[in-house]
Parts: C-alpha cells; sequence; structure tokens
C-alpha cells in the first residue's frame, strides 16, 4: 500500500473517531465496533503476510515477526504523525476559523490529487 493511501485512510480514521466516541456513548456498542473494523482493515493491508518455520526457535520467530512488521509498522506511525503534525501546526497558530474536520478534509483533497497537480 502506497504511503499516500495510507495517510487517507488515517485521516478517515481520524475523521470518523469522534463520530465513533459519541455514538458509542463511552460503551463498545455498534460505533465503536465499526471503527475497530476499518482500523483491523488498515492493519490487513498494510502489514504483510509472513510465515516463521515451525522449527523456529521463540528468538528466531520472534525476529521474523520483527523484521516483517517493521517497515508496515514504520508507515502507520509516519501516516499518523503527518496528520497530526498538520492539525497541531492549525492550532498551534491559533486559528480558530477552521475546524479540524475541515482540516483533515483539506489534507485529503491534497493527498487525492496526483503528484504534481496543484
Amino acid at each position: 500500500m502506497e504511503q499516500s493511501e495510507v495517510v487517507l485512510r488515517a485521516i478517515g480514521i481520524l475523521t470518523q473517531s469522534t463520530e465513533w466516541i459519541r455514538a458509542a456513548g463511552g460503551d463498545s456498542g455498534p460505533a465503536a465496533e465499526s471503527g475497530a473494523g476499518q482500523i483491523g482493515s488498515l492493519l490487513a493491508e498494510v502489514f504483510p503476510s509472513f510465515t516463521v518455520s515451525p522449527e523456529a526457535t521463540p528468538l528466531e520467530a520472534a525476529h521474523a515477526v520483527t523484521e516483517a512488521a517493521l517497515p508496515a509498522i514504520m508507515q502507520l506511525i509516519g501516516a499518523f504523525s503527518y496528520v497530526f503534525s498538520e492539525l497541531a501546526e492549525v492550532h498551534d497558530s491559533g486559528r480558530t476559523d477552521i475546524s479540524s474536520e475541515a482540516v483533515l478534509r483539506d489534507l485529503a483533497l491534497r493527498m487525492s490529487r496526483p503528484s504534481g497537480a496543484v
């Protein structure tokens, strides 16, 4: 999955998170399950499939899992960090004329444009 796609999915999850929390009312109802489903779907798409030899020692298995998962973990951290920094920049500038939802929408539009488009 391309980094821009991961960023767009992160934006979608963050955009929906307020709604999920509000709809769940603090419990683990259908809205929270929907959020968990979308997050699980993102993880399934980003993390690679791999196998560990049945003969592997626990340490070898742990190394294999780490080696396979590290690029996906870095991709997810990068995506959420990027979105956070964009939100933080607007917040720290003191702007009150734009909501976080509008910042996320603008960021999604920018990320959706083909490279080089203005």
